[in-house]
Order: C-alpha cells, then sequence, then structure tokens
C-alpha cells in the first residue's frame, strides 16, 4: 500500500513558507480575506435586494431574448 501524502497543519513548522511570507507577503491569507470579504457583500446585497427591491437582486438585469 502507497504512503498517503502528508498535508501540512496548523502545528506544523514550515521555514521555507515562513520566509516566503516575510519576503513577498502572505498572499494565502490575503486571498482568504478577500474571498470573505466578497462572500460577505455578496450576502449582505442579496438580503438588501430582496428585501428593497420586492424579492428582486439589485444591479443589472440579465434579459435573453429568443427570436
Amino acid at each position: 500500500m502507497a504512503p498517503t501524502p502528508r498535508t501540512p497543519t496548523g502545528s506544523d513548522h514550515l521555514p521555507i513558507y515562513e520566509d516566503l511570507v516575510r519576503e513577498r507577503g502572505d498572499a494565502v491569507t490575503e486571498a482568504q480575506i478577500a474571498a470573505a470579504h466578497t462572500q460577505h457583500q455578496a450576502a449582505e446585497l442579496l438580503t438588501t435586494g430582496e428585501a428593497g427591491h420586492g424579492g428582486r437582486p439589485t444591479g443589472h438585469h440579465h434579459q435573453s431574448h429568443f427570436g
């Protein structure tokens, strides 16, 4: 049986990653923060869009025209 690949956990010490974070910034954490912010904004817009506009989302309304 082949060994299962090891995945890093919060308690692992990763000196190469830490050096890269110091040199270039923590892109993973920045992406997680941006994703959480985007999710929060989307949820807020959907909630206010439903409450304030008769159940329809705000913004552009896409309509398909078949002819």
